[in-house]
């Protein structure tokens, strides 16, 4: 059985020695030491000045749109995971969706303006599979229209665009450390930002938002995380370059492989690199997507129709909406079996069963 995705773990022996200090400390959650030593070494990889380590990347949304006290609507994109929308509508803001560019997959920013009212306060947008939105026309259109910028950024850990973390982008930027991610923490998320005072108040709320050993400064949540996630993202941070020249050779030996295939891949951001979070490909129809997820499947070799369907048609919460980019591309996506541990045995094989049954 070949699963789509698998996580990365570190050798036993070496998280075991974070246990053995958090069993001597018998300090188990509350933000910390190895909480802490882990946003300290993130910031110095990542190479950004202001972070925070939260329960999930779900919850860094939402204390996102609720640390920019936004209202009203939301633009944002139907090709995203749910969490995306589900969490402006969980924070009673309105989400409006604007079709996607069908090369990068990502929110097509020329179509923004013509979707913001007397009523938009934001635009959360997703770097899909890491890919950098176009960052530099957004933030034109927020500074235009005086709007507030979240990227959702849960699969772009380490990308970076002219020289920089994408991180450093928007107003906050929020990433997922769950355990399907190319760096994880088992369960985890992050938020970060540019602006010392959002950080401070992002950092009260994380913490029911409680100011002082007997003051409230706001409204909070417990965004916290535990000892216990914080030493596995610290025992995997030491892998994380190897991880992405593994990934980085199985995606180029995918690329020489898939010839043939009648399928194309995202175009990547022309100022950043890949940090192969995916592998995603867009069939030629969604009938021969159909036709080798069926046999793959059948094979026990996994793939994920990911984004699959648009969220501005499926969602019952919401009126359904057309969006003819998004409606068309997600019922050709799909990803393919991609981690550290698949082989380049079994990505010749995934590449080899895929040819053989696109052609029969």
């Amino acid at each position: 059985m070949i699963p789509v995705t698998q996580p990365f773990l570190p050798p036993q022996e070496e998280y075991k020695k974070y246990l053995t200090g958090i069993w001597k400390r018998n300090w188990l959650t509350n933000m910390g030491p190895l909480a802490s030593q882990l946003e300290m070494e993130l910031k110095e990889h990542l190479n950004i000045n202001h972070l925070l380590f939260v329960t999930n990347g779900t919850v860094a949304i939402q204390m996102a749109i609720k640390a920019l006290d936004l209202q009203g609507e939301i633009i944002t994109t139907p090709f995203s995971f749910v969490a995306t929308t589900s969490s402006i509508v969980w924070e009673n803001c309105t989400p409006v969706f604007v079709d996607i560019d069908p090369k990068s997959l990502n929110i097509a920013a020329s179509k923004i303006e013509s979707a913001i009212t007397e009523k938009t306060s934001a635009i959360l947008a997703t770097h899909v599979y890491g890919n950098p939105c176009d960052v530099e026309t957004i933030e034109k259109i927020a500074k235009k229209y005086n709007m507030k910028v979240i990227y959702d950024a849960a699969h772009a850990f380490g990308v970076e665009v002219n020289g920089k973390s994408v991180f450093e982008y928007g107003d906050i930027s929020t990433c997922s450390l769950h355990a399907t991610k190319l760096y994880h923490s088992v369960e985890g998320g992050l938020i970060t930002t540019k602006d010392p005072d959002l950080l401070k108040k992002l950092a009260i709320m994380r913490n029911f938002g409680i100011s002082g050993f007997d003051s409230f400064s706001g409204l909070g949540i417990n965004g916290k995380n535990s000892e216990f996630h914080a030493a596995m993202g610290l025992a995997n941070l030491k892998y994380i370059h190897e991880i992405h020249e593994k990934r980085k050779a199985l995606a180029s030996l995918y690329d020489k492989k898939l010839v043939g295939l009648k399928a194309e891949k995202p175009v990547w951001h022309p100022q950043s690199e890949d940090n192969f979070a995916y592998y995603p490909i867009i069939l030629e129809s969604e009938e021969l997507l159909l036709k080798l997820k069926r046999q793959m499947d059948t094979l026990e070799i996994f793939t994920r129709r990911y984004f699959y369907p648009s969220l501005a048609s499926s969602l019952p919460y919401l009126p359904k909406v057309e969006m003819p980019v998004t409606d068309d591309i997600a019922k050709r996506v799909m990803c393919l079996p991609f981690y550290y541990d698949l082989t380049f045995e079994e990505v010749e094989l995934i590449s080899r069963l895929m040819l053989r049954i696109q052609n029969n």
